[in-house]
């Protein structure tokens, strides 16, 4: 089995933002902190790009993986906040900021194959209208948060529709 490192820069801010994401499921944190977490990588980021209505996400449809956010593997050198801006990009031709607070921390596997990775989610609010460029083969839409969609981890929905409601929740606030 290959190991990858995770260089330090990468390691810190994935700790850091795990301490500060929203939800954090799978034992996540305590994966991440434990003494040889910088030998387990890859790890793996993501964004849940909202609707300003907060009740659609944009998604991507992965060739195996049915209906998932935009993410991968974050590149050597990079924080999890950086690759996930990135993916978001080449998976979907969207420039955008992510919120400042993480929507959750994971620990799944991507593959029946693989070994537990890592997943950082983060969130971003989009005018619903914005153009999509998709990768080829990998088509990108608007999805319901409301009706189940065909992907690989079905409990992502609900994960999703919790965090639409904490943003709704935090807009409300004066």
């Amino acid at each position: 089995m290959k190991q990858h490192l995770i260089a330090p820069r990468t390691l810190e801010a994935a700790i850091r933002d795990a301490h500060q994401a929203r939800a954090e499921y799978d034992g996540a944190l305590e994966w991440l902190l434990r003494p040889d977490a910088g030998m387990d990588g890859p790890l793996a980021t993501e964004v849940w790009a909202f609707n300003r209505t907060l009740t659609h996400v944009l998604l991507v449809n992965h060739r195996w993986r049915g209906w998932v956010p935009p993410g991968g593997k974050v590149d050597p050198g990079e924080t999890p906040r950086e690759a996930a801006r990135r993916e978001l990009f080449e998976e979907t031709g969207v420039q955008a900021e992510l919120l400042t607070t993480p929507a959750a921390v994971t620990v799944r596997s991507y593959h029946p194959d693989w070994s537990a990775t890592l997943g950082m989610s983060y969130v971003t609010v989009l005018d619903q209208q914005t153009q999509l460029t998709p990768e080829m083969g990998q088509p990108a839409a608007w999805q319901r948060l409301d009706e189940p969609w065909q992907g690989w981890f079905s409990e992502d929905r609900l994960r999703m529709k919790q965090c639409a409601m904490w943003l709704e929740d935090t807009e409300r606030r004066p």
